[in-house]
């Protein structure tokens, strides 16, 4: 389901070439859920930046499904990313100026699906929120906001969900029933799950774990899978 070879990022500083990743290569399978860990600094954001195709790399190729998204101009890798991905972030993301329902319909209505509404239903039932369905995110709490963030990443049956600190804003007790969701949804959905996390909890429930440190895999992606939710 995602593939990148050899990849390398470099960023151009005041002090001249900064390398962010170096030498990546790493194959996540379908359904597979895989944490990526590492101190601040590391480079495991700015691999998942390029995993998903938010940002292109210095060199090597990505592969996500039957796309080689690095060979793709930015229009077309938004289309790859409306087709394949969703996202749950750590500062949520919400418009704040719709409702929960309508921020969890939104990647499905772009799709002009006729069933948004009765899908965003359900996936707020589903996280337990049929009760705020038009509360803004002003009017939730944190876990609140998470919750329809999660459920806006699956309402376009994405195939992929990335999920960057999804529990990093939030206190312990919230964190670990968001924790708890995700992995939920996932196993419903069956999609592969990619995640970047301090959270020990959290990177417990993958199948598997990737540590990267200055940039480099310091543990080889094939590594004997986890015992998974």
């Amino acid at each position: 389901m995602i593939k990148a070879t050899d990849l390398g990022k470099i960023v151009r500083t005041s002090e001249g070439p900064l390398s962010i990743l170096k030498g990546i290569n790493l194959e996540i399978k379908k359904s597979e859920s895989v944490a990526i860990l590492g101190v601040s600094g590391s480079g495991k954001t700015t691999l998942l930046s390029l995993l998903a195709g938010l940002d292109t790399p210095t060199q090597g190729e990505i592969r996500l499904g039957n796309y080689v998204i690095t060979s793709l101009d930015e229009e077309a890798r938004a289309g790859v990313r409306a087709e394949l991905v969703g996202f749950v972030f750590q500062s949520f993301q919400l418009l704040s100026s719709l409702t929960a329902i309508e921020n969890v319909m939104l990647p499905a209505e772009l799709k002009n699906d006729p069933e948004a509404e009765s899908k965003a239903r359900d996936l707020l039932e589903r996280v337990g929120l049929e009760h705020r369905t038009s509360h803004y995110p002003s009017q939730l709490s944190g876990g609140e906001q998470q919750r329809v963030a999660i459920a806006r990443a699956f309402a376009s049956s994405v195939k992929i969900l990335f999920a960057d600190e999804p529990t990093g804003n939030l206190d312990t007790e919230t964190g670990s029933r968001v924790i708890d969701l995700i992995f939920k949804l996932n196993a419903d959905f069956g999609t592969t799950l990619v995640l970047v996390t301090h959270d020990q909890q959290l990177a417990a429930g993958c199948h598997r774990s990737i540590h990267i440190a200055a940039g480099e895999l310091i543990l080889p992606p094939q590594q004997a899978p986890m015992a998974g939710r």
